[in-house]
């Protein structure tokens, strides 16, 4: 059901919008969460390494599909506060036809250059195959992949947190148990996991395609709604190619710490590869509840209720640090059982390094916890500009910091990369925020 998030009172109505969310992450976790462990606890240390080596890749791709998902939903949610359905609908089949391009020419790029990238963050010998193998069924999946997040993201633009809700929980423990059979039953490797993926990324995507096209047929308007614009494509650009950039960057920052990373072996990639699955469940839900900050933030800037954003920030923050204490409490004290949840037969090295890294990172997530939400209110009102500058002062730090305090500290210096980057993204993403035009507007009366 559609969700009119311009009315009623913004801390009632975000969290009531983001609960649904978080419920997703949980399932999305469980998705992204599988792979790593099938592999590492069905195969072994090498093929989790190989998963997790490959992992790193896969996010460049992601970083394209999220692209076009931010970019949609926040020009969606900006016209369906603005009471706009008929360009609305143009939006979307926009980003349709858009998405569509972009995906195959990644496609064709993956096909022809995944080895190379492999090599180039050192993939060690013993694990290049499974690695090589794992990314060239991803490729074959990814218009499942682009179209999926396209779909969500309508959803969410239209105030539907549930709907995406129902359809990753199912595919989630669809795709665990298809993991677990190909491998088990199958004796398939590392290409019984990916085969699995693809398999329930495909059900995931058509299924949501088809409710979506549902959704939109009794959306009434003025008119026909054209199938591509070109001013709307260029306003959905203007917000998907700066959240495409960022996170290809943060991909790509990502690939150069994995390869500092290979240099040290085997075993401390094994350890890594499941402690930043881990953090991952985490950066990934302070994301998505950002995600529904900004949909709230687009909606109510579409509806010119500038004061309902402010109540906004205070109501995510709110919610990502109630949100954070659990995380940090579980990280800190109990991370070895969480990291032998991947890993069977485990080195000792590989656990120590899994349980350093997470160890180090919790306490910053209330940091980078802040940050997310107040980048979800800069792209929701389209401050693109001030968004990338938050984020590529984080990324440049922690790549280059990793760099160097290996170097001086080995492994533990890449990890604490993490919190310098975060802090000094945080402070500049709050006073960006503090500096918007919704910080000098009055309350209205819902809020009261």
């Amino acid at each position: 059901m559609n969700k009119d998030l311009t009315v009623g009172k913004p801390e009632a109505v975000l969290w009531s919008f983001c609960l649904p969310l978080f419920g997703s992450i949980i399932f999305q976790q469980l998705y992204n969460l599988a792979d790593s462990f099938v592999a590492g606890r069905f195969v072994g240390e090498d093929a989790l390494a190989a998963v997790g080596n490959s992992y790193e890749v896969t996010l460049i791709f992601l970083a394209f599909a999220f692209g076009c998902n931010i970019g949609c939903s926040v020009v969606v949610s900006q016209l369906f506060g603005a009471k706009q359905f008929r360009e609305l609908k143009t939006a979307v089949y926009t980003t349709l036809i858009a998405s569509g391009m972009v995906c195959l020419v990644l496609m064709a790029a993956g096909a022809l250059f995944c080895t190379q990238l492999l090599q180039l963050i050192h993939t060690p010998g013993n694990v290049m195959a499974d690695s090589k193998l794992y990314l060239d069924i991803y490729i074959l999946g990814l218009p499942f992949v682009f179209y999926y997040n396209v779909a969500t993201g309508i959803f969410s633009a239209l105030g539907d947190s549930k709907t995406p809700f129902f359809f990753l929980a199912a595919s989630s423990l669809s795709n665990i148990a298809v993991d677990i059979l190909f491998v088990t039953a199958f004796h398939m490797g590392v290409d019984g996991v990916a085969w699995a993926t693809f398999l329930c990324q495909g059900v995931s995507c058509v299924l949501a395609l088809v409710f979506v096209l549902r959704r939109f047929r009794k959306i009434e308007t003025d008119g026909k709604a054209a199938p591509f614009s070109w001013p709307l494509f260029r306003r959905i650009a203007v917000v998907a190619v700066p959240s495409i950039l960022q996170q290809s960057f943060i991909s790509i920052g990502n690939i150069v710490i994995q390869g500092v990373i290979n240099g040290f072996g085997s075993s401390v990639m094994a350890g890594y590869s499941a402690s930043v699955k881990l953090n991952n469940l985490v950066i990934t839900s302070f994301t998505t509840l950002g995600n529904g900050i900004s949909n709230f933030t687009a909606q109510n800037i579409g509806a010119n209720k500038l004061s309902r954003v402010k109540s906004g920030f205070r109501a995510g923050l709110k919610l990502v640090w109630m949100l954070s204490v659990p995380l940090f409490l579980l990280y800190s004290f109990a991370g070895q059982y969480l990291v032998y949840i991947f890993l069977d037969a485990a080195s000792e090295t590989a656990v120590a390094t899994g349980v350093q890294f997470l160890r180090i990172l919790a306490p910053f997530y209330f940091v980078i916890s802040a940050k997310l939400v107040a980048d979800g209110i800069l792209r929701g009102s389209g401050l693109m500009k001030k968004f990338m500058v938050c984020t590529f002062t984080d990324l440049i730090l922690r790549v280059v910091l990793a760099k160097i305090l290996s170097g001086v500290f080995g492994v533990t210096g890449i990890w604490c990369a993490w919190p310098i980057g975060w802090a000094v993204g945080t402070v500049l993403s709050i006073l960006f925020y503090r500096s918007g035009p919704w910080c000098a507007a009055r309350q209205t009366q819902d809020e009261l």
